[in-house]
């Protein structure tokens, strides 16, 4: 017989509320082991006593055997003398300082829950708030951690005595599941009018399928918050709803009864599937597959949908009920500017115009999750907003700096929090113009630094001093740390792939301060850990109203067109335009009146939309840009930019490159010359050839300046690079001249992972 020994493992990350416990009580049963585990501020402590070779296997398989939903990112193990245990026990949760552990995301109905819910013979059958150790929700409904029933909005339902049979049972997949519940002891549905009066119906649900079926809008809540829900075959009811929820073009999700319904609607290939069925189940946007009988008002002028599958039992239930439409919009429940409704009342109060009826159900919401957006590119999937099933989960700083709050920026906010060399980066919070969503923001900051039991001591922000995330780090007291906003770009991208510099980084955005005072958007930087060098740049143009050409793109077609044809020539591009306001803004720009310089990518973007007549508004961010790539994704088919003629053409053309105030320009002035003229009769090669040029001209300017400096590391972020022409176009280029190249895969290129980056810069500076 072995050696006896006795050993305490400590295993930090996501490994509470995932079925952790459980499986390390079944595995050491198997094992023959004695000891006990239990949920602590530390994270999962086992003490295991047995023979060294058992415990040897024992401590290998906790790692390759791990529940799907855990992620473990520590495993401390430390022998400790032999005692007396009686067997193998989980014991109750332990809290004596702070808490190091990680908090699991929220997460897609499992396969057995799905099966339970469809079973007439199961006592959950048609049950909508079913949920086990692998799936369910964990993150929206967590006050504090430990994670335990008593620390969620589950704790006002008593567990009946059937759910407590199965909590306690350590061969039921419920064993210490902590939302455990049935129709006899958890939450329930209820349907309500217009008005917000409960109406007694038979079903709720049945109640909400005939009023989708019958082109009406219902408020449905769901997991992180409420959705604005309708038949996404009706032009009535979405147009309906885009007038109240004054969103006119912006393109809504849907939501689909199953993967067959998705294929027939998107262009799904093997990844996107892999994504669709995943148990995040975010929105994926995929190609519309051509005679798809949605409404064309899902998605005006894109050719592109974001598509999910139902992610929680309520939604497979809903498809279920006879009438309901296989497809339904699923859109955010807000009004315009303001933080997603997670509460009843509120959202009677807030909703109340936008629909016809209200389903909700009383589990309370304690931290409001908007849905995660993702795209399938030819380089692998993009983030667009990080949100429910992949927050809280952390991102490896590989910088072991506590305590630093990164606020994120204006739009797209996310902000993170460090704790032992990770960052936990919030959800989507939105765009902060409002005093509701500031509100929002704030009180998130305080929620999760209390579930990670963190005091702030640093805030990184960024340089704009209008920004309300700028202004809320000075509040706080503490050093600040302000971050340049396309270096925190590119430090996002240093975050994910653990890259220290010196590297190139190709920054392309809508706007963002630069250290000189201008608007930049269009940059190569060189970059470290802690600092930067801007090294090359779009040719800088006049933005005329400053904010007020982000909203309207005619604006930047006409300060260069003024700059290349002269103003007089103005008025036959831009037909479309109040001859009073083309003049006045004309003026602007000839007198250099409010007009600060850019070198913002996504305003030339702007620009060539308005050249084509494509979009003179922006009725939500990046409208002319979305609408820009749409068209010229339909030109170029399943061809990379960087094979077209386009691109040889201006891959020759002497004059795209220049030297100006000591940075290499891509010079803007070719690509207009020989488009304007054609542009209106030619949109989609015109939309074609401005992506070849980006992509011609940028990577040759990245390559001159690598060749220049010695560096071949690149990496490339911004807004513009989650267009798939662009990004695809440059890594082709890059690998095929020996540069190594590096996306965000984590976080969104946008400004949502503007945050990450700048938490990485912060934390390197710190730790010098």
């Amino acid at each position: 017989m072995g050696k006896l020994g006795c050993v305490e493992i400590t295993v930090t990350g996501i490994v509470q509320g995932v079925g952790f416990r459980p499986f390390v009580y079944r595995l050491a049963r198997e094992l023959s082991l004695q000891g006990e585990v239990a949920n602590t501020e530390d994270g999962v402590v086992i003490r295991a006593q047995g023979q060294e070779e058992v415990l040897e296997d024992f401590i290998k398989r906790l790692g390759s055997d791990a529940p799907p939903l855990a992620q473990i990112k520590g495993l401390k193990v430390v022998q400790r003398p032999c005692i007396q245990f009686e067997g193998f026990t989980i014991r109750e949760s332990s809290k004596k300082g702070h808490a190091s552990t990680g908090i699991s995301p929220d997460i897609a109905t499992c396969s057995q829950c799905q099966r339970e819910i469809f079973d007439p013979k199961d006592r959950r059958f048609g049950y909508p708030f079913t949920n086990c150790t692998n799936c369910g929700p964990r993150f929206t409904i967590v006050e504090s951690i430990p994670y335990d029933r008593s620390a969620t909005s589950m704790k006002v339902f008593k567990m009946c005595k059937k759910c407590l049979d199965e909590y306690n049972d350590p061969a039921n997949r419920r064993f210490h599941a902590q939302p455990n519940a049935c129709p006899e002891c958890g939450p329930s549905l209820s349907f309500r009018d217009v008005s917000g009066t409960s109406r007694s119906v038979v079903s709720p649900l049945k109640e909400v399928a005939r009023y989708l079926g019958n082109h009406k809008i219902v408020a449905i809540k769901g997991l992180g918050g409420f959705h604005l829900a309708c038949s996404a075959y009706s032009a009535r009811a979405i147009s309906t709803l885009r007038q109240r929820k004054s969103r006119p073009f912006k393109p809504l999700a849907l939501m689909v009864r199953d993967i067959g319904t998705a294929k027939s609607i998107g262009v799904v290939d093997e990844a996107t599937e892999k994504l669709l069925l995943s148990p995040q189940a975010p929105i994926v946007i995929v190609p519309r597959r051509k005679g798809a009988q949605i409404a064309e008002e899902v998605a005006p002028n894109i050719s592109d949908i974001g598509i999910m599958l139902p992610y929680t039992p309520l939604h497979h239930l809903l498809f279920d009920q006879e009438g309901c439409p296989d497809a339904l919009v699923m859109t955010s429940g807000n009004p315009k500017d303001e933080p997603l409704c997670t509460q009843n009342d509120e959202a009677v109060a807030r909703l109340g115009a936008f629909v016809h009826g209200f389903l909700l159900h009383n589990r309370d919401i304690y931290t409001g999750v908007d849905d995660s957006v993702l795209r399938q590119s030819e380089v692998g999937p993009l983030f667009i907003r990080r949100s429910r099933g992949y927050v809280p989960a952390p991102v490896d700083l590989g910088c072991d700096v506590s305590g630093i709050l990164a606020t994120g920026g204006e739009l797209k906010n996310t902000f993170c929090l460090t704790r032992n060399g990770s960052a936990y980066l919030s959800q989507h919070i939105g765009n902060l113009v409002s005093a509701q969503t500031f509100d929002f923001y704030r009180r998130n900051i305080d929620h999760l630094a209390s579930l990670l039991e963190l005091d702030i001591g640093c805030c990184a922000c960024d340089l704009h001093p209008d920004y309300l995330g700028t202004q809320y780090a000075q509040t706080r007291g503490v050093r600040t740390i302000r971050v340049q906003h396309h270096f925190a770009h590119a430090a996002s991208v240093m975050a994910e792939h653990r890259l220290k510099g010196p590297l190139l980084a190709l920054c392309l955005d809508g706007t963002g301060l630069g250290t000189d005072g201008t608007i930049w958007g269009g940059e190569i930087l060189i970059c470290t850990s802690g600092d930067f060098k801007r090294v090359g740049r779009i040719r800088p143009f006049l933005l005329p109203g400053g904010d007020a050409s982000a909203r309207s793109p005619w604006r930047s077609l006409l300060s260069i067109i003024s700059a290349v044809f002269g103003k007089d020539k103005c008025d036959s591009y831009l037909p479309e335009v109040d001859g009073a306001k083309r003049a006045f803004v004309a003026q602007m720009v000839e007198k250099r009146v409010n007009c600060p310089v850019t070198s913002s990518c996504g305003r030339l973007f702007d620009a060539v939309a308005a050249l084509c007549g494509l979009c003179m508004e922006n009725t939500y961010e990046a409208q002319a840009a979305l609408e820009l790539e749409s068209l010229a994704s339909k030109s170029l088919g399943s061809h990379v930019v960087t094979g077209t003629e386009e691109f040889e053409y201006f891959l020759g053309h002497k004059g795209i490159l220049r030297k100006s105030g000591g940075l290499l320009e891509l010079d803007w002035q070719p690509f207009f010359e020989l488009s304007a003229p054609i542009a209106r009769e030619s949109q989609g090669e015109t939309a074609l050839l401005f992506h070849a040029f980006l992509v011609a001209g940028l990577s040759r300017l990245v390559h001159a300046i690598s060749r220049d400096t010695n560096i071949s590391d690149v990496v490339i972020s911004g807004g513009c690079a989650q267009n798939r022409i662009l990004l695809r176009g440059f890594m082709d280029y890059f690998l095929r001249n020996g540069l190594r190249c590096y996306k965000n895969q984590k976080v969104p290129a946008n400004d949502g992972g503007l945050c990450l980056g700048q938490a990485f810069v912060a934390a390197n500076l710190l730790s010098k």
